[in-house]
């Protein structure tokens, strides 16, 4: 099939590059004609895990290409990706603008029958909405589907994500759109992921649910640590327990600094404005998004009370900025959060990240000293705080980092290590849902009954 991308993005790329894998023949479209021009020479603009190697792949086989403008790429297409942004407004809501200026531009250039895929992540009632604007902006007579297919893809793991999916799920009012999406996924569905066929609200209340659930989790494990802390529990302990119970299950809960990314904070705002508006207000959504602000700031606490309140020409050294591993986003990620105070307070701070840093300079440009490894962002800190669990963070050289530190103090944000592993070096150390390293004598506590 015939198939163009429109926006080169996270979602956009990784899609594109994909379905291009599948055999279909796919143009990618983006404004930008910096990025466009990387996606040429074969070089992606994002780092994302196997991404750049299946662009060339497929760029070489002339089944992926690249280009700024829109009118072939829509004429000669017979099912049209929309994946741009739909970033949060101050009220919550997800901004639909790029969304809806796509379909009004896209509509010009549609001479026959077309599938509109709408990938971006858009409020309940949006693909309603994008098939009214391409309606209205047609300069001919002609049918067209809109379809709703939200994405479920793992920064770090997405192209992985997008070639064995959990599940497909394809909202549309029309079974001849629902046949054309059957064969954009006719690889995946031959080989039996679940694919699911629905109504255009439907599969856009599943993506929004789903991320909603996954930050629930992630802040309900987050609470249970604060709890462990108070009374002498062990968080890593409890939440292994727990996962073991096939209903629970292990993913999404290691306690951290809370949730970030593109996905999960502007998706529970974007829900909870949905609730509100819808006149059901969504509680427990409401709730998780309080708390996980908390648990930034409460993390900030946990580095004061480790350095001293008064940070003021003290220097600290950070490990992780991006959200999480394998990936160079910061979007939303808690290390800004984090960092923003410690400046504030008017800390030193000297950072390390395997591939995010040149991202913070565009944020932070000289305010931070850039590191060009974790031993380095060390030296001469009064403590070094893990904020993003890397796989090169989990094996540190304590003796050396020891040597490079003006102070041996580890707060570990992601609980990479055990008390024994750091303190048998020297250290102080710090982490999340572990307070003490014995029992904690409960007998003072009074329970009414």
């Amino acid at each position: 099939m015939k198939i163009t991308v429109i926006g080169c993005g996270y979602v956009g790329l990784v899609t594109a590059a994909c379905l291009a894998d599948f055999g279909h023949t796919v143009t990618g479209v983006d404004h930008d004609s910096s990025k466009i021009a990387l996606l040429k020479q074969g070089t992606s603009p994002i780092y994302e895990k196997g991404l750049t190697a299946l662009i060339r792949v497929n760029t070489q086989r002339n089944r992926l290409f690249f280009q700024t403008s829109l009118d072939h790429g829509v004429e000669d297409a017979e099912v049209i990706f929309i994946a741009v942004g739909t970033p949060s407004l101050d009220n919550g809501a997800a901004d639909t603008t790029q969304v809806m200026a796509v379909a009004a531009e896209l509509a010009k250039y549609i001479k026959d029958y077309k599938v509109i895929v709408n990938k971006s992540t858009a409020p309940i009632g949006a693909a309603k909405q994008l098939r009214k604007v391409i309606r209205d902006h047609l300069e001919t007579d002609v049918e067209f589907d809109v379809v709703s297919n939200p994405e479920f893809l793992r920064e770090g793991h997405a192209v992985k994500d997008f070639q064995e999916p959990d599940r497909v799920v394809i909202g549309a009012d029309s079974p001849q759109a629902q046949k054309v999406m059957s064969r954009v996924y006719a690889a995946l569905i031959k080989k039996g992921v679940p694919y699911i066929q629905t109504n255009l609200e439907s599969a856009e209340t599943i993506k929004y649910a789903s991320n909603a659930f996954l930050a629930t989790k992630i802040t309900f494990i987050n609470e249970i640590a604060k709890l462990c802390e108070a009374v002498g529990a062990d968080i890593r302990t409890v939440a292994r327990s727990m996962g073991l119970d096939h209903r629970i299950g292990p993913q999404f809960l290691n306690a951290g600094p809370g949730y970030g990314g593109s996905c999960f904070p502007k998706d529970t705002k974007a829900l909870a404005y949905i609730g509100r508006a819808s006149g059901v207000p969504l509680t427990i959504v409401e709730t998780v998004i309080t708390a996980n602000e908390e648990q930034k700031a409460r993390m900030v606490r946990k580095i004061k009370g480790m350095v001293g309140a008064a940070l003021e020409g003290r220097t600290l050294g950070i490990l992780g900025l991006a959200f999480k591993p394998d990936t160079d986003d910061l979007r939303e990620s808690p290390a800004l959060t984090i960092i923003d105070n410690l400046l504030a307070a008017g800390a030193i701070i000297r950072v390390y990240d395997p591939q995010a840093m040149e991202e913070a300079k565009k944020i932070f440009k000289k305010t931070l000293i850039y590191c060009a490894d974790p031993y380095a962002a060390a030296e001469g800190a009064e403590a070094l705080v893990i904020i993003t669990d890397w796989e090169a963070f989990k094996f540190l050289d304590f003796m050396r980092l020891k040597k490079a530190m003006a102070s041996p103090v580890l707060i570990d944000l992601r609980n990479l290590y055990t008390p024994a592993e750091v303190e048998q070096y020297g250290f102080k150390y710090e982490n999340v849902g572990r307070a003490g390293h014995g029992d904690r004598d409960l007998s003072d506590l009074r329970y009414p009954g």
